[in-house]
């Protein structure tokens, strides 16, 4: 029952900063530490990527009528070329990011996932989002609609990504936003197109660490994970709806400032206490 109970918080801890430019990855890290789960460690490292398909659904919820391209008129169905068109660029945009996780992964893992890096990619794009945005505070932007984004735009947001899959605690949303804000896409597009993107790429990282983990779970490993999903489903809604309402009247300094703090606490936690 504890492990169920902490699988409750860690899937609350995912819905939370899977979302918000904060990196879920720099909150798990610690999570684990403070409260770890009784698991073995390849499930652990499957758990920490699986239970983000909790928090992709509450993007499909959410989302839906932006990204299903298929509506039903007067008993027939038509296709909405422009969420066609949409998928496109989403694919488009996940492909450089997707090609390096397949063929660096473990790589990537064993190179970069440790507490010191994790911390310096938080402080980094910390620093990142104040700089930003005070550079676009007398800017306006030039992108302001989803359909205004080109093939272009969305390659070059997808580039960035690549930074989030290379370097742990970047944040993914954190790095596609920031991405954006710098080649002039308004903040709620930069949001949206970010939660879009979400959406293959979780799948995909999903999929990958399920094939290497097996698909062989005790009862308690499938009450973890399915309890760890639900809850960052449940919080994710409430997220990213909070999130689409607070960047229309602010900017994202403040989470800027958060990775600042963050970054420092973990690298004073790893480096003064865990020894």
């Amino acid at each position: 029952m504890i492990e169920i109970l902490k699988a409750i918080v860690f899937g609350i801890v995912e819905g939370i900063t899977e979302w918000l430019p904060i990196s879920s990855t720099g909150h798990l890290i610690l999570l684990k530490q403070l409260m770890p789960l009784k698991v073995s460690e390849s499930f652990w490292n499957m758990f920490e990527v699986v239970i983000q398909l909790g928090a992709i659904l509450a993007v499909v919820l959410i989302f839906w009528h932006k990204i299903f391209p298929f509506r039903k008129e007067r008993g027939r169905w038509h296709t909405d070329m422009r969420i066609i068109n949409l998928w496109i660029k989403i694919i488009v945009a996940c492909i450089p990011a997707a090609i390096i996780g397949l063929l660096f992964d473990d790589k990537i893992n064993a190179l970069f996932y440790n507490p010191t890096s994790v911390s310096i990619a938080l402080i980094v794009f910390g620093v990142l989002f104040i700089v930003i945005e005070n550079r676009n505070r007398r800017m306006r932007p030039r992108v302001t609609k989803l359909g205004q984004l080109t093939y272009q735009t969305a390659i070059i947001i997808g580039l960035f990504q690549v930074l989030a899959a290379v370097f742990p605690g970047t944040s993914r949303s954190g790095a596609t936003i920031i991405g954006a804000l710098l080649i002039g896409v308004s903040r709620t597009v930069a949001a949206e197109f970010t939660f879009f993107l979400a959406i293959p790429v979780m799948f995909g990282a999903s999929l990958l660490k399920l094939i290497k983990f097996g698909f062989h779970f005790s009862g308690l490993e499938i009450g973890i994970l399915v309890v760890g999903m639900v809850s960052a489903f449940i919080v994710s809604v409430i997220v990213i709806r909070f999130l689409m309402g607070y960047i229309k009247k602010h900017d994202f300094k403040v989470f800027g400032w958060y990775r600042i703090v963050l970054g420092i606490i973990v690298l004073l936690y790893f480096g003064l206490l865990v020894k």
